[in-house]
Formats: C-alpha cells, sequence, structure tokens
C-alpha cells in the first residue's frame, strides 16, 4: 500500500511563489511506486489541498480532508510557518512525520542573529555585526564604527534575499533598514567580506550526514540578490572553483554548522572565503528545490537523483 504523502507549499512571506515553484518539482519527482503525493498550498487565508484537480479545504484541526489523512509530510515551505518552527510544532502535537529538522532547530535557525550567535562558540568565523531590534533607535555612525562601509542590511527572519540591500554610504542606512523591517522587526547589519562566494548543501543521506560539492556564485548583480538567484543574472559553477584547503576548511566549516544546531534532513549554507578562511553567513533549512535551485545541481553532481533525494528525506522522517 501506497504511503500518503502531503506535500506542503507556500506559505506566508515573499517567499510564497518560489515555495510553490519548489512544490511542484517535488510533486514532479516523488517516487509514485512508493508515494500517494497530495499538493497542499498555505495561503494567507486558507491551508488548501488538491484532490482530483480541484482545491478543498483542509481541516486544520486534524490535518485532513474529508475521510484522506496522511502517513507523512514534506515540508517545501519556505520562511514562515514552515522554515521557523510553527509547520514542525503542529506536526508533532498531531504526531505525523515530516521531513527536515525539528521545530527547535527551525525557530532558531530562521532567526539568523541568533544561529550566528549559538554558532560562535563553536569556533565558526562570520562577519562583524550589529542586530537591531524593533523600536531600536538606529545610529548611523555607530553602525558604521563597528561594521565599516559598505555594509549588508538584511532582514532577520527572511530568506530568497527580500529585505537586503548593500549600503555603500552612512547616508543610505536609513533606508536599508526600513527595507529589511518591510519582511520583518528585526534587523541585521553584518561587514562586506570581499573574496569568493560558495553555497554548500549538507545532507543526511542512508542514514549519514553528506557533504555536497559547493557551489561558486558568480554575478554580474552588486551582490547574489533575488534577480541573481531566480532570473538568470548569476553564474553557478558545481563544483566551485576552490583549492584542496580551501575545500577542506569548507567542508569542516559545513559539517560542523550542520551538526553543531542539531540539523536533520536537507540544508545549504552560504559563506564567503576571505583568503583562505570561509566566513559563515546562514544556513537555509528548507532550501530552495526549483529548476534553478543550488542544492538540487549539488545533489545531481553527486549522483543523487531528486527522485532518491526525495524518497530518503520521507524516509528519514518516518523513522525519527
Amino acid at each position: 500500500m501506497k504511503l500518503r504523502v502531503a506535500v506542503i507549499m507556500g506559505g506566508y512571506t515573499s517567499e510564497h511563489d518560489i515555495s510553490l515553484k519548489s512544490g511542484a518539482v517535488v510533486m514532479a519527482h516523488i517516487d509514485k511506486e512508493v508515494y500517494e503525493p497530495y499538493a497542499v498550498r498555505i495561503d494567507k487565508d486558507a491551508w488548501l489541498i488538491e484532490v482530483d484537480g480541484n482545491w478543498k479545504p483542509i481541516d486544520i484541526a486534524d490535518f485532513s480532508s474529508g475521510d484522506l489523512l496522511f502517513d507523512a509530510v514534506f515540508n517545501a515551505v519556505h520562511g514562515t510557518p514552515g522554515e521557523n518552527g510553527e509547520l514542525q510544532a503542529y506536526f508533532d502535537s498531531l504526531q505525523i512525520p515530516y521531513t527536515g529538522c525539528a521545530a527547535e532547530v527551525s525557530s532558531l535557525t530562521y532567526n539568523k542573529a541568533k544561529t550566528l550567535e549559538y554558532l560562535a562558540p563553536h569556533g565558526i568565523v562570520m562577519a562583524k555585526r550589529i542586530v537591531l531590534s524593533a523600536g531600536d533607535k538606529s545610529d548611523t555612525k555607530e553602525i558604521v564604527a563597528k561594521v565599516g562601509l559598505p555594509c549588508f542590511v538584511k532582514a532577520n527572519q527572511a530568506g530568497s534575499s527580500f529585505g537586503v540591500s548593500k549600503v555603500y554610504e552612512e547616508n543610505n542606512l536609513r533606508a536599508a533598514i526600513e527595507v529589511a523591517h518591510r519582511e520583518d522587526s528585526g534587523v541585521l547589519i553584518e561587514s562586506f567580506l570581499q573574496g569568493t562566494e560558495v553555497s554548500i548543501g549538507v545532507i543526511t543521506y542512508q542514514g549519514k550526514v553528506r557533504v555536497l560539492a559547493p557551489t561558486e556564485i558568480v554575478t554580474d548583480e552588486d551582490f547574489f540578490d533575488f534577480s541573481a538567484k531566480y532570473e538568470g543574472k548569476s553564474e553557478e559553477i558545481t563544483p566551485a572553483r576552490l583549492t584542496e584547503s580551501q575545500l577542506e576548511a569548507l567542508r569542516i566549516a559545513a559539517k560542523k554548522v550542520y551538526t553543531a544546531l542539531g540539523m536533520k534532513g536537507m540544508s545549504r549554507s552560504d559563506f564567503i572565503f576571505v583568503g583562505d578562511v570561509p566566513h559563515f553567513l546562514e544556513i537555509n533549512t528548507v532550501p530552495g528545490l526549483t529548476e534553478e535551485s543550488l542544492l538540487p545541481q549539488q545533489a545531481k553532481h553527486a549522483g543523487i537523483s531528486l527522485r532518491d533525494l526525495f524518497g530518503n528525506a520521507l524516509v528519514e522522517a518516518m523513522e525519527k
């Protein structure tokens, strides 16, 4: 008998449409001989499931639709509520297995500033930073004195480069902070790191933590922003053009981040090399799975098909 899997996508943030694309890729490649997948879409005003070509409401009380119940959930929701622990806690309460990390890990890692603070004692190198909470008065001179210029201003809890600005002059800082506030009440401001940008997947595959080949990001844009990620305005080179010593340092750092955080399932971490030292930027615990996304490229390089990648994630979820 096939296992019924809800492939959940959408969400409440600016990443909603990207998540729909990720979910569609999962639906297309999941092994139909083993699983009976159903697309479940989270919108701001409703949770819907596609059954026989029609969208019907989900009963949130027990995550059902009529007599349709699920054996597992494949989480493809970027941002809230899929990447901040809300969905994980919900499915924990219903005792429904789900892909990816636990609720408490998701809650931590969705907060960029808290993640950096948590990882600092583990010897992970990172940029200088300042964190602004809602209502904090931003002293632009103090910010520049600590992180320098140029610097990056980011929404503390957002993805896909929404709410991110690169700032060259002090008088542009307040506007960049406002842009970040549109995505989240918290703002993370980091020093600019000049070097090679890479993104590296770490997954649990067949019961073991596996570090994938990194991807080097080369873009004509000012940084790896939304258009560079999703509109073809970047070159993504897998494997990255790194020396053996750089590659080894990156593998060690990426695996340390994954294990220190207590990660499960698929992840993708971003680093910038300054010389031979990889500086950690952030981790994505529900990485993009679209045709343009980096983790599928890295899995392909490792000889892992999307069918096997997704099937492995579900097997791991059922074994938790």
